[in-house]
C-alpha cells in the first residue's frame, strides 16, 4: 500500500462524513457500484463503508470496501483518512477492470493512500504501484537548487535568490550564496497518482506526481510528474516531467 496526493482530471465523488449521521464505532456506507471485477460477464457489488474516528470529525479511522459476486464474497481493508474514492479502470490489461482506491491522509506533504486491488477470475490480488526511488536534491552555491531524477540524465538546477532570505535566516547560505553546510532538498515519497489513459489501444496507465521542497515542505520547489504504464508484470516510465512551483497549484498538497 502507498501513501500518496491527489490531483485528478478524472472525476471523482468525494463524500463528506458530516453528510451523514453514525456513531463512532457503526460503518457507514459512503458509496456502492456495479461493475464486473471478477471477469465473468456479470455485474458486481462492490459497496465502500467508513467508521467515523468521532461523530464530531470528518476523519474516517477504518475504511474497507465489500465485494460480492454471486455468493462468493470479498472484504479489501484501506488505512483511515478524509474523503476515500473507488473507481474502476483496467490498469493491468487483462480486459476486466481493477479496482483504484484513494484517500488523502490529511498529513503534511498532501499525501494520500493508495490501493490497487484485482479480483479476476475470483482470486483477490493486491496490485504493486510504481516506484520512482532515485531522486536526489541538494543546495549548490549561488543560491541553487539541484534535483536528479534519474541516473545518467542532465540535473535540473534552479535559481532559488527570491528565497535566499529565509535560506539566510536558516544558516544554509551566506549573503553572499556561499553554501554554508550541504544540505539536502526534502523529496517526498510520490503524493498520489492519477489513471490516465495512454491511447484507446493501449488503455490506461497511472501519473504520478512526487513533490520536492527546499527547507521545509511548504517551502515547495516543484514537482515531478511521471506517466506509468503497466506490462508484463511490471510498471514502465513512459515520460517524466519537471513543473515548478509556479506551474501548480502548491495549495493542494496541504
Amino acid at each position: 500500500m502507498k501513501t500518496i496526493f491527489l490531483l485528478l482530471t478524472v472525476p471523482f465523488l468525494f463524500f463528506h462524513a458530516y453528510d451523514v449521521e453514525a456513531s463512532e464505532t457503526e460503518p457507514i456506507l459512503l458509496n456502492d457500484f456495479e461493475e464486473d471485477v471478477t471477469g465473468d460477464g456479470q455485474l458486481d457489488k462492490v459497496e465502500l463503508y467508513g467508521v467515523l474516528f468521532s461523530p464530531e470529525t470528518v476523519y474516517y479511522r477504518d475504511i474497507f470496501s465489500v465485494i460480492r459476486s454471486g455468493e462468493k464474497e470479498w472484504r479489501i481493508n484501506y488505512q483511515g483518512g478524509y474523503d476515500p474514492v473507488i473507481q474502476f479502470f483496467d490498469l493491468n490489461h487483462d480486459g476486466i477492470s481493477d479496482i483504484f482506491y484513494q484517500s488523502p491522509t490529511g498529513g503534511s506533504g498532501g499525501l494520500y493512500t493508495t490501493r490497487l486491488d484485482s479480483l479476476a477470475n475470483d482470486e483477490l490480488t493486491n496490485m504493486p504501484l510504481p516506484e520512482q526511488v532515485y531522486v536526489k536534491g541538494y543546495f549548490k552555491d549561488g543560491f541553487q537548487a539541484v534535483i536528479e531524477i534519474a541516473p545518467n540524465t542532465k540535473p535540473i538546477v534552479l535559481n532559488v535568490e527570491d528565497r535566499k532570505d529565509d535560506y539566510i535566516r536558516l544558516g544554509i547560505f551566506d549573503e553572499h550564496g556561499k553554501l554554508l553546510k550541504r544540505t539536502e532538498l526534502m523529496v517526498d515519497p510520490i503524493a498520489f497518482y492519477e489513471p490516465f489513459e495512454i491511447s484507446e489501444q493501449q488503455g490506461f496507465g497511472l501519473k504520478s506526481y512526487k513533490q520536492v521542497s527546499g527547507a521545509y515542505h511548504a517551502d515547495g520547489l516543484g514537482v515531478i510528474e511521471t506517466l506509468w504504464y503497466y506490462e508484463d508484470g511490471r510498471w514502465t516510465a513512459l515520460h517524466t516531467e519537471w513543473k515548478e512551483a509556479r506551474e501548480y497549484d502548491a495549495s493542494k498538497f496541504y
